[in-house]
Parts: C-alpha cells; structure tokens; sequence
C-alpha cells in the first residue's frame, strides 16, 4: 500500500471522527441550553407564584400568594423557595397573568417576535417606527389566543398590504405558546347583547391595532375552569387558509413555533400536573396535528420529530387523556394522523444516517422511536374508538376448571414462570386488542414494511429482553411489525428458551449426576404415531413439564433419518392427519367452511385434548407449521377472549343466519315460534334431550323483548359451555409449552392463525425469485428453465406436493414463499434417477434431465410417492 494513501486516508478518518465529536458536543450543548431555559423559565414561574399570588381568592396551594393560610415572604425568601419548589416538582396554580408575569411575557413576545419577523427589503425603512414597534408588542401581549376570525383578519391584511409580518409574529407568539393554543379554536357560547354592546364601545375607544375578534372573546378566554371542546372544522379551514397565501414565512413561522413549542412542552411534562390531569389542556397537541403541512419535507425534517419527541414525554395518564380524546374523531380524521407518523417513519428509515454509520441500527432513530411511541395513541384510540366487545374478555367462572383432578398429563405447575408484561398504556386504559371487533383503522393499516425491512430483529430483540429503559425495542410495539418480523423474534426467544433448558440439563446432570438428556425425544412408529407420541409426552408432562421446552428431536423407527426439522415437520403433519380422523372423533368437520370444532360427545379423555394442545403448542414452538383448519374463534379463545353470538358465523354459519334471522323477525316472535329459553340436543346414543340455557328456561317463553338474551345464551352454549371441558383441557395442553412466550402479546388472532397455518396463498413466482442454485446451476441453465416451466403448470394440489417433498411441510411460511430459502443443487448428469431432497436444509437434489418432458416425469413420480427418510 502506499504510505501517502494510507496517511490521507488516515488523516480523512480522523477529521471525520473530529467532525462528529463536535457535532455531539454542538448537540449536547444545544441541548443543555434548553434544559436551563426551561428551568428558568420554570423558577420564574414558582417566584411569581410565592410572590404574586394566581389571581384565585379560594386557592388552596400551600405555595401560593393567593392562599389566605400563606404567609407573605420577601423577594429574596421566594427566590430561594422557587429553587426549591422546583426540586421537589411542587404543584404549580393555573394563574392568571399579573403584572410581574405580563412584564415577562412581553419581553419574552417582543423577543420571540423580533426572531420571527421575517426582513422586508421592500418597504421603507422609516416605517419601523417606535410607535410602531409599541403597538406590536401591545398586541402580542393582548393575543393569549386566537380563533379563526383573528387569522382571517390578518390574512386579509397580508391580502391588502403585502405584508406578512402582523401574521407571522401572530403565528410565533400562540402556536409557541401551548396555553394559549388551549385557549385557541374552541366552541364558544355566542356573547350576549350587553357583550355584544360594551364589545362596541371598547372598539371605539380602542384606536391602537387591537383585533376586535380577539377583543370578542377575552371574556370566554378567561374561564380555563370550563372545558370547552375543539373546532376542527374551523380549525382545517384556516390551515387550509394559511396554506393557500404561499408564503415561505409562514411556515417558517409555524416550524419555528412547533420547535419552540416542543422544547417547552418536553420540559414542562416533567413538571407540570395539569397535563395529566386536565384533558383539555392536551388541545394544543390536536391542533398542530391538524396541520397537513406536516407531511411535507419542510416539517418531516426537525419540527415533526421533535414534536413527536414532545407527545412520547408525556405521563401515561396524559397519553390516557390523549387516547380518549382521540378515539373520538372520524375514521378519516384519525386515518390522516397516522398516515403523518407512517410517513415520517418511512422517510426517516429510508434516508436515516443508520444506513450509513456502521453499528447505528434504526432503534437509535429518536424521530422514527418517537413517532412509534406517538402511533402507540392512534393504534389505541383506533381500537377505543370502535366496536368493542368487553364482556367477551374473560371467561366466567363455569370455564374454571379444578386441575387437580385432571391426572397424567397435566402435570405439576410452574410457579416460576416469568409471564410477558402487558403495555402499561393498555393496561391504564382498561382495554385488550382481543375485545376490538371493528377498530377505526384496520389493524394492517399500522403495518410499516420499510421499517421491517430495516429492522435488525436480532438487535432488536436483545432491547427487549434486557427491560433497559434507555434501549428502544419495536418489539414493545408489535402493531407496527409484520407477523413475519414478530415471527423472527418469537424464533429468537424460544431458541434461547431452548438453550436455557439444555444448559440446566447440563447443569443438573454434572451436579445430581443425572442421566443427561438435552433434547425432547420422541421415537415413534410410523402406523402408530399418534398412540407413541401422546404417551411419550404424557410421561413427559408428568414428571417435568418444563422438558417440553427443550428442543424436538423426532425419530421414526426403522428409518435412518437424522432430524435436523425435516423429520420433525413430517411427524407434526402425520399426528394432524391421524387427529382430525373421524373415526377418532375428538374434532367434528363443518362441512361448510371445512373447519374443525370440539366434539362435545367425544369418548377421549381429558388427558387427550390435553396432550394435542401440547402438539399444538409445540409446533408453534419449534417454528413448524400444520395443516389445521381450526376458526379463527379458536384462537380468540386461546388468547383470552370468551366467544359471543358473532363467532359463531365462523363456527357454526347455518346456525348464525337462523339466529340473525330471529332477531329480524318483524312478526310475533312468542305467537310464531313458540319457543322457550331451551334448545334440543343429541346425546351420546342418538337420543334427544333438552338444555335450559338458564334457570326455569323451559318455562320462560321467547318473546320479542327477550331474543336478544335467547340469542346471547344460545351462542355461548353451543360455543363455550357446551366445549368447556374439552377446550379447558386443550389450552391447559397449548399453555405448558407457551405461557412464557411472548405470543399473547405479540400476536392478534389472525396473526397467529398465520403462525400455525402459514400463508393460504402459493405465490411461485416468488419462490422462483428467491431461489438459490447449487453445483453448477443457475437460473439460465437449461434444466432450471425446465422445472419452472413445469412447477407454474402444476395444480394448487401439486404445488403442495412438492412443497412437502423439498422442505417437509406443503404450507406457505409467514410472509410468503419469498421467505422460504430453497436451494436446488446438481445431483449428477442425465440419468433415470428421481429428484431427491433434504427436507430439513430445503435443498432440491436435481439431476441435468435432458428434456423437459423427462424432468417432468421424473419429478411428478417423486412428489407423488415419497414417503419415508433414508441416508443418501
């Protein structure tokens, strides 16, 4: 190398290095500075509360001037207490302004005022006069708020004059001030005639730049006492006012006020009480976000983050003020503000400097970190603000079952159990994602795939198992991650279960001198698969539950095949197949949707469905997928949620329209159907008999006014009391292996229908595309070109075929065939052979056909007779 080149590159490395430490220090210095702003600002506040007082005679604020109780301090006393009061976060008064803090505030207007104010080379420079200046500042310290007929006027005078300073030094002193934006837009009781006529005489008599509008409404300006609710509609229609003048100052103005704005509102949430225990006192954060300016690139840049910044400070109670107040907007409404933080979260993953600094991940993005934490608002206001079932939440005490007399396979508790914490805002708020039926936003509309493509989930989920407050980790935000990225991280956490249980094998065995058994075993037979298995681990589960932990290790007796997940796939689909047989008749088929639903005249035992729950559990575990057509009602049920009348169209559709049309029914209901509060059934012989739904049901007849009861207590029969043996028994089985699991958490219903099913759509024109080639092939050789001529003509039924013969399994992974990493390697020249594969690497062992047809031939005989693992 070059000594010269190496000294330059050398001496660019350290300018390089230089130029960072100083932007760090430019930043933390920045930073600083605004910390001791606001703390001054903050102990002037206290000052002028010790001294002055708040205005209000009933105060009760033991720091307060205005408390009768309170003695009065010298100037020197209150400054020192001030200091004080800040240390210990004191209680500070809603004041009015007084003299001493009007004397602040309008140097601090005037201030804020003269940075604002845009030059005006066009005018004369006589103009600024002194008198002129007196004036502004008169009417920056009058404005506390504005409306919209305050913007209006000034935008006619922009209109008349050309001039846009009285508007931008309007705009810098309220949309800086987050009380005076409280106090801004709202609805307002119309004045009366007494009002209406002293507004006129003040009009007279005030000849300064006064604004009449702003004069209308000091008297309502005043009473912060009485909330009163937000005019978006005024409130749009002078954003799209100020959008419409095309001047670069005005949104300077405004960014600059949401900068200033933000700094004081991060500080302030520290502090101040009001933000979390007045609603309304959160309007200021409503009206910036009406803003639609905010999605251009002038605001994606600094004011937007750092505004978001501002809202992720605030306390949970106020974040619970800010959800309620949320969850009452339109769909569209709050559609709009989410579409603002997805597209500061897109532009910030696609242009962040963790792209190019090496070892910065998109976790230490604070725009993106703060807007997730902003979106987390929406998303709950969102499923707030719908269709929510509560009731359905948990079950009722007829579902509790005694575990103690469920013998074998149950198995002793863990009571050292680590269970996934639940978000503490979902928690303040009193609501599950299971009780959402219909959210104002669809859940997938939360969905940000540039973010996932980002996203390193290994990073990422070390932030979340370490609970450092410090560390951001997207996976405490699963609404904004695709099921294929929270997939990736249940992989990583249950691995490092996995190795946790074989390392306390090692342990044990080295200490007690155990026999040492690092792995579940299972040696099955193949035509007994399923009486092998359920044995094997009912042996399992009784002596130490926590072994179904470990990893899976599957063997099938009499063949040589090692289990590297090929083996392990195959026995999980065969136990499936040998479940769901009706001559079983643990589960019965819907002939309908083709879904399975618990037979409530099963002769399996408890133990059994306990032990398929275990199957179920541990497929979800070792990251296998399974060919179960359960409904989506099942798995509401494993997460918590009791099923109601809606569930049943997925379960028992026929059943649901006649129900729905008994509710519609126009006609006499008691005269017409002659039906009491209880239903017919089969027992286990084919005879028939009746089931009160509730107590003296058969003499309580149906009539119009009670068939919506008859319906609620017939749908949780037939879906829940009906079923609750066998499906207590069936969850106790599926939480053995996953009630540490951040499943629960991580995952909604359908998502983790996705999980245990995989994807119901065969996209080879994926798999085609993330296909890797082995041993001389490529994706021009010829008898590549072949096979994937043949496999895009193949049915939905031969595509699954050769799905199962390369990987193990014919279902679609989560997030699609792209996922699935196939690799099709060179098994030799032309010759008689089939295809062969190793199902646990997803490799394809593909002789050079020579003809098309032949590869076609040789190929369709493989994927419809394979059966069986052999040592190649």
């Amino acid at each position: 190398m070059n000594p010269l080149e190496s000294n330059s590159d050398s001496s660019l490395g350290a300018a390089a290095q230089e130029s960072t430490v100083k932007s760090i220090k430019s930043t933390t210095q920045e930073t600083g500075e605004e910390m001791k702003r606001a703390a001054q600002h903050l102990i002037e506040r206290y000052f002028y509360q010790l001294v002055q007082g708040c205005g209000n005679v009933e105060c009760t604020n033991e720091h307060c001037a205005s408390n009768c109780k309170q003695a009065k301090i010298s100037s020197n006393e209150a400054a020192v207490k001030a200091i004080e009061l800040v240390k210990m976060k004191a209680k500070l008064c809603d004041s009015c302004p007084n003299k001493q803090r009007k004397k602040y505030k309008l140097a601090s207007t005037a201030s804020s005022t003269a940075s604002v104010a845009p030059d005006q080379p066009d005018k004369p420079q006589e103009q600024s006069t002194t008198k002129d200046k007196q004036a502004s500042e008169k009417v920056a310290a009058k404005v506390s708020f504005v409306t919209e007929e305050i913007i209006t006027e000034k935008i006619n005078i922009l209109k008349e004059s050309k001039s846009a300073s009285p508007l931008v030094r309007l705009i810098g002193s309220v949309f800086s001030d987050w009380q005076a934006l409280n106090r801004s837009f709202l609805k307002r009781k119309p004045l009366t005639k007494e009002e209406k006529s002293a507004l006129s005489e003040d009009k007279d008599k005030d000849t300064d730049e006064c604004d009449a509008a702003s004069c209308s409404y000091s008297r309502q300006s005043s009473e912060l006492d009485e909330p009163s609710e937000l005019d978006l509609d005024a409130l749009k229609r002078v954003y799209t006012a100020l959008q419409s003048c095309e001047q670069p100052n005005i949104i300077n103005a405004l960014q600059n006020a949401i900068d200033s704005l933000a700094s004081t509102v991060e500080m302030e949430a520290r502090w101040n009480y009001d933000l979390k225990d007045k609603p309304e006192m959160l309007n200021f954060i409503l009206i910036v976000m009406e803003n639609p300016m905010l999605q251009s690139p002038e605001f994606l840049d600094l004011s937007l983050p750092r505004f978001c910044k501002a809202v992720a400070s605030l306390p949970i109670a106020a974040q619970t003020n800010l959800v309620n107040k949320y969850s009452k907007f339109s769909p569209e409404n709050l559609k709009t503000k989410l579409d603002t933080l997805q597209q500061l979260v897109t532009y910030k993953a696609i242009t962040g400097t963790f792209r190019n600094i090496q070892q910065m991940h998109v976790n230490d993005d604070s725009a993106i970190t703060n807007a997730t934490k902003f979106m987390r608002i929406i998303y709950y206001a969102s499923i707030l603000g719908g269709t929510l079932d509560v009731s359905s939440y948990k079950a009722t005490p007829d579902e509790e079952t005694d575990w103690r007399d469920m013998l074998g396979a149950v198995g002793p508790e863990n009571k050292d159990r680590k269970v996934p914490v639940r978000d503490e805002l979902e928690k303040a708020l009193g609501i599950d994602v299971l009780t959402s039926t219909k959210p104002l936003i669809p859940f997938s509309e939360f969905y940000n795939e540039p973010l996932n493509e980002q996203l390193e989930v290994d990073h990422d989920f070390t932030h979340f198992k370490n609970h450092d407050p410090d560390k951001f980790s997207f996976l405490n935000f699963p609404f904004i991650l695709l099921p294929a990225t929270k997939n990736q991280g249940l992989f990583y956490d249950n691995r490092i279960r996995m190795f946790n249980e074989r390392r306390m094998t090692v342990l044990h065995s080295l200490v007690q001198g155990d026999q040492f058994n690092p792995y579940l075993k299972l040696k099955v037979r193949r035509d007994h698969v399923v009486d092998d298995a359920l044995v094997r681990l009912e042996l399992i589960a009784m002596d130490n539950p926590g072994d179904l932990k470990k990893q899976l290790f599957v063997e099938f007796q009499g063949e040589q095949g090692v289990d590297e997940g090929g083996v392990s796939k195959e026995f999980f689909q065969l136990v499936i197949q040998e479940i769901f047989n009706p001559d079983i008749g643990m589960f019965v088929e819907n002939e309908e949707n083709k879904t399975y639903w618990f037979n409530t005249m099963s002769f399996e035992s408890d133990r059994q469905f306990t032990l398929i729950g275990v199957v179920l559990g541990l497929a979800i575990y070792n990251n296998i997928i399974l060919n179960v057509q359960f409904p989506m009602t099942l798995y509401r049920k494993l997460l918590g949620k009791r099923a109601t009348f809606n569930d049943m169209l997925e379960c028992k559709p026929v059943l649901y329209n006649s129900m729905k049309s008994l509710l519609e029914y126009e006609g006499n209901v008691e005269e017409d159907f002659m039906q009491t509060f209880s239903v017919g059934m089969s027992d286990v012989f084919g005879g028939s008999k009746r089931q009160k739904l509730k107590e003296d049901g058969d003499k309580i007849p149906l009539t119009n006014d009670n068939r919506q009861e008859f319906v609620d207590l017939y749908a949780d029969f037939i879906l829940n009391r009906s079923v609750s043996k066998q499906f207590q028994a069936f969850k106790r089985g599926f939480d053995m292996v996953t009630d540490e699991s951040p499943l629960k958490i991580w995952f909604r219903p359908e998502e983790v229908e996705l999980l245990v099913c995989g994807n119901k759509y065969f996209d080879f024109e994926s798999l085609e595309g993330s296909t890797e080639y082995d041993g001389g092939y490529s994706n021009t050789t010829p008898v590549i070109k072949y096979f994937w001529e043949v496999v895009n003509a193949f049915s939905d039924e031969q595509k699954k075929q050769l799905l199962m013969f390369t990987t193990g399994s014919d279902r679609v992974p989560v997030g699609g065939l792209a996922k699935l990493r196939l690799i099709i390697a060179k098994n030799g020249p032309d010759s008689n052979r089939l295809p062969t594969a190793h199902t646990c690497f997803n490799v394809l062992l593909l002789p050079e056909y020579a003809t098309r047809e032949k590869l076609k031939d040789r190929l369709v005989k493989a994927i419809t007779h394979a059966k069986g693992f052999g040592m190649l």
